[in-house]
């Protein structure tokens, strides 16, 4: 299960994307609303993983972010923000593309035919609900062999509407704009949401 901690962050995720995308030139307009997310669990518990598909300009835009107690080092141009957590205090929020732990994350599901975590939502360290699922992710791989190697940084090769990182033997394909298209890879993520599905994420050996 993915933990969410019944929580207000100033400034709040949509401000944060709405802000981040702004800047950013692929970006096919405005943030109009939030769609859902899907989560994969860091096994060591430390940075939190979501996927968000957010509704922009007239299209779907799928945001891979990372949430870290701490700065991550060498990732200062993936900063999208700052934020006060009303639980567990200041969060960086980072672009996950950058971010080792979530990419390591993404290509474990996409390798294994993982599902999305089940959010459960506590406060003050009681569980109070679970969140209805409203996006779905799952893997396609059947990989039972050893363990996704750990690694340490990734490389991104481009960055944009459609993200290659490398990282290890493997490149990772992440799409940000939804179309028509899938993401480049033998195994992928596959996501479905209220009125649309896709593979969003693409996993290939270099």
């Amino acid at each position: 299960m993915s933990i969410v901690h019944k929580a207000t962050l100033t400034p709040s995720k949509k401000e944060i994307f709405g802000a981040w995308l702004a800047t950013q030139t692929w970006s096919p307009g405005e943030l109009v609303d939030t769609i859902g997310s899907y989560r994969f669990d860091d096994p060591a518990g430390k940075v939190g993983i979501e996927c968000v598909l957010l509704e922009v300009g007239g299209s779907v835009v799928h945001l891979p972010v990372s949430y870290r107690e701490a700065p991550l080092a060498g990732a200062e141009d993936f900063l999208m923000a700052t934020t006060e957590h009303s639980a567990l205090g200041t969060r960086y929020v980072y672009d996950a593309c950058a971010d080792a732990v979530a990419v390591r994350a993404l290509l474990a599901a996409a390798l294994t035919g993982a599902t999305q975590e089940p959010m459960d939502v506590y406060d003050q360290g009681r569980l109070v609900d679970r969140r209805e699922t409203v996006v779905t992710a799952t893997g396609t791989g059947s990989w039972t062999g050893n363990a996704v190697p750990h690694f340490d940084g990734v490389t991104i090769r481009s960055h944009g509407a459609e993200s290659r990182i490398e990282t290890g033997s493997f490149v990772v394909v992440v799409k940000r704009v939804v179309d028509d298209s899938d993401a480049d890879g033998a195994e992928s993520i596959q996501v479905t949401w209220p009125g649309g599905a896709g593979s969003l994420v693409g996993v290939r050996h270099r």
